[in-house]
């Protein structure tokens, strides 16, 4: 049997009206948005934009770790790639100190609320910049290089308000300080001064007597000047005359008074020592004050003659105010009461042409309470009066409410005398001025009925039963009778 022959393959395009009727089907008008999205991608998937390609570079490995890791690795990992191991361990230990300050104070600390060390970019990139170029110094034995490097760290955490790490750059230019040997401790008098600053800032006052003391010895018969030409010495006396202030406030307040007055002698030493004239009548001042407390007012008028008389050199009236109260305390305290008022009345003038209101208002207080004191009670309330009036002025209230208490008082002392002088007179006229009084609570001092104008019958020379009261106010019929009170 044979085969079936193959039929040839016919090619279309001997039958053009087969390729005409070839039917394609129609696009729809309108293809879901997916589905366009779906096209557009198939579309663009070989398309190739070489100017894309020519934009893109290849990162290396170390590029590649910068954007990986975190700040604080990437500094370490730089450091310790140049070889500098020391920065590195002083950055790594610093981090770890700042978190152990943190973890201590807890929650609701202020160092808690603040972002952590490792990731304040400012700060890690100060720490590396000065910690390598002083690790460089270092290397190469130039000691003062490094300390102005740590210097310069230091002066940078406290200007941001980071006391610690200032304290430790402090701490870290006094260990460097006593390596330099090449300037006569100047360096490390300076390191003194700066760590006796911060330890006075955190209140340790003895600690920065300490420092100030060593500051003080290191630069005495030297003439180093700081960068505003003043000299280290006149600073040095200035810091411990400072110091010794603070140290015999806080004794004063203990009631330690001897103490005290031992360091305000060394205060009123170095102040003038420094040759600052103002820090010196401060001192004498505060001797002045401290011998009063202490009870030896003779003492306290010499330091406060002292006072004025550089007041008066230097022309300053508030301070010459200040030296003319503390006199008259001390004057009242030895009795002297005429040089005291005069005193206060010389500081009333300068309080009022400098317009010292508030020293006016605590002097007129001062005066008024003298003469409530002696018993003098209407010299004692015009004064306390116009203490209420210039307190007035001022619109502060708790002194208002002070002078308002003085005057109150003065003036219950001073009805107090005239109606214990009616009471004791025991008479009827006496008794219609105190009846008058309860009835309208009208001003007694007002009235003729005055201690110094009432006459009694035991209050006379001849004993003439038929002298009547003076000066007797009208009191109403139903009340007493208004006819002078005659001797049967």
């Amino acid at each position: 049997m044979s085969a079936v022959p193959a039929m040839p393959r016919q090619s279309l395009q001997r039958f053009p009206s087969l390729v005409h009727q070839r039917k394609v089907p129609a696009q729809p008008k309108e293809l879901p948005q997916k589905a366009n999205y779906k096209i557009h991608l198939i579309r663009d998937r070989g398309v190739r934009d070489h100017n894309q390609q020519k934009n893109i570079k290849e990162l290396s490995k170390e590029e590649t770790a910068i954007y990986r890791n975190s700040l604080k690795n990437n500094i370490c990992i730089e450091m310790l790639r140049k070889g500098y191991h020391k920065s590195f361990s002083e950055v790594y230990t610093v981090i770890q100190r700042w978190d152990a300050l943190r973890d201590a104070a807890g929650p609701g600390s202020a160092i808690w609320h603040q972002k952590p060390l490792e990731e304040q970019q400012e700060k890690l990139d100060q720490l590396q910049h000065f910690l390598t170029r002083a690790e460089a110094a270092q290397r190469a034995g130039y000691y003062e290089e490094v300390y102005e490097n740590q210097l310069a760290l230091a002066q940078y955490f406290q200007e941001v308000g980071d006391d610690w790490l200032s304290y430790h750059f402090f701490e870290c230019c006094f260990q460097t300080a006593t390596k330099i040997k090449m300037d006569g401790g100047r360096k490390e008098a300076e390191a003194h001064s700066n760590i006796g600053s911060v330890e006075e800032e955190h209140g340790q006052l003895e600690k920065a007597a300490e420092h100030y003391e060593a500051f003080y010895h290191l630069t005495v018969g030297r003439i180093w000047k700081d960068e505003t030409g003043r000299s280290h010495n006149s600073l040095a006396c200035e810091n411990l005359w400072r110091i010794y202030t603070l140290q015999s406030d806080k004794m004063l307040a203990n009631k330690e008074c001897q103490q005290a007055i031992k360091t305000l002698i060394k205060a009123f030493d170095m102040a003038r020592e420094g040759g600052n004239k103002k820090l010196e009548g401060e001192a004498a001042y505060r001797l002045g004050l401290a011998h009063i407390s202490s009870g030896n007012p003779q003492t306290a008028i010499t330091y406060l003659n002292t006072y004025m008389e550089i007041s008066k050199m230097l022309e300053d009236n508030v301070s010459l105010g200040k030296a003319y109260k503390a006199m008259a305390k001390a004057l009242e305290s030895q009795g002297k009461i005429l040089e005291s008022v005069e005193y206060l009345e010389n500081f009333i003038k300068i309080a009022k042409l400098n317009n010292l209101n508030q020293s006016l208002a605590e002097t007129y207080s001062c005066l008024g309470d003298i003469f409530n004191t002696r018993g003098n009670y209407e010299k004692a309330c015009q004064y306390f009066s116009k203490a209420y009036e210039t307190a007035l002025s001022l619109s502060e209230l708790a002194l208002i409410e002070e002078a308002q208490v003085q005057y109150g008082i003065a003036k219950a002392h001073e009805m107090m005398l005239t109606v214990s002088k009616l009471t004791d007179s025991a008479d009827c006229a006496s008794v219609g001025h105190l009846l008058t009084w309860k009835m309208n609570r009208s001003d007694i001092f007002g009235d003729p009925a005055k201690p110094d104008k009432l006459i009694s019958m035991q209050d006379t020379k001849d004993g003439d039963k038929s002298i009547a009261i003076m000066e007797t106010p009208d009191i109403p019929e139903n009340e007493t009778s208004t006819e002078p009170v005659t001797a049967s």
